[in-house]
């Protein structure tokens, strides 16, 4: 029979994941799809049931090679009952390492049944026009195969061949946590106060009244300010974070391709 009923459930500060999720569904071609995007705090409903979904999507960014820490405490919500899912994780480009792994174990551990996985590339949050990491990814290419994924899903879905769980690469225990550095993107006079900043983070780091103040300590680096401001007007100047943002220009330039686990 075919997939009917399709949930997507994804944290995506700048809409990378996002896309990669859409092109997915794109591809099953579900007759009803819902979605739940968590990126926002305001947005993270009490409970998320998935109990009478035939199939649901549960989709992140990699974060130094683990799930974003807000995101995990965002998935919390899940509840399921043996529904099949599909966790797909989004990186930027150098590797996914344990963040596959994790997000399928959040899944089991929320009730669901991994039945397939993907990690797919996306333009690294740190990327700029001096130090380009996977520069407008995903491509045409990239999407082109997450639709191809979602019909391979739609196809094992009508052989009703979602009988086995499926086993993603990652290490247990998961990879320690880089440290939290006690810093935010900056804001610059070309700054019009229009608030979109405030709207796009994640976590209500930022404030926009008279001037834009953003709390260090809620800040993830998820950049989704920077990508946002149509002047300009937010720059990250956190020394460490340049250094590796050239760390990683200069030693993961190699187009990396999906990979897909099905």
């Amino acid at each position: 029979m075919p997939c009917n009923k399709l949930k997507m459930i994804c944290f995506s500060p700048t809409r990378t994941t996002r896309r990669i999720l859409d092109a997915i569904a794109e591809g099953i071609g579900a007759e009803q799809l819902e979605v739940i995007d968590v990126t926002r705090a305001d947005r993270v409903p009490e409970t998320c049931e998935c109990l009478d979904d035939d199939l649901v999507i549960i989709g992140a960014p990699v974060y130094g090679g683990r799930i974003p820490l807000t995101a995990v405490e965002r998935f919390k919500v899940l509840n399921s009952c043996g529904t099949p899912a599909v966790p797909v994780v989004v990186y930027g480009n150098r590797a996914y390492e344990d963040a596959l792994i994790e997000l399928s174990d959040i899944a089991v551990e929320s009730g669901f049944k991994p039945v397939a996985g993907a990690a797919f590339i996306g333009e690294h949050s740190f990327s700029t026009d001096k130090t380009p990491i996977a520069v407008s990814r995903p491509d045409e290419d990239d999407l082109n195969m997450a639709r191809e994924f979602g019909k391979s899903l739609a196809a094992k879905f009508t052989e009703a061949s979602f009988d086995t769980s499926v086993e993603v690469p990652g290490d247990r225990p998961y990879k320690e946590r880089s440290p939290k550095v006690s810093a935010s993107p900056i804001t610059t006079d070309q700054c019009e106060l229009c608030g979109a900043c405030e709207r796009v983070c994640p976590t209500a780091a930022i404030s926009v009244g008279a001037v834009v103040e953003t709390d260090p300590d809620k800040c993830t680096f998820c950049c989704a300010c920077i990508k946002v401001c149509a002047f300009e007007a937010r720059k990250l100047e956190v020394p460490r974070l340049l250094e590796i943002s050239q760390w990683l220009t200069d030693n993961f330039s190699e187009r990396r391709e999906p990979e897909i686990f099905i």
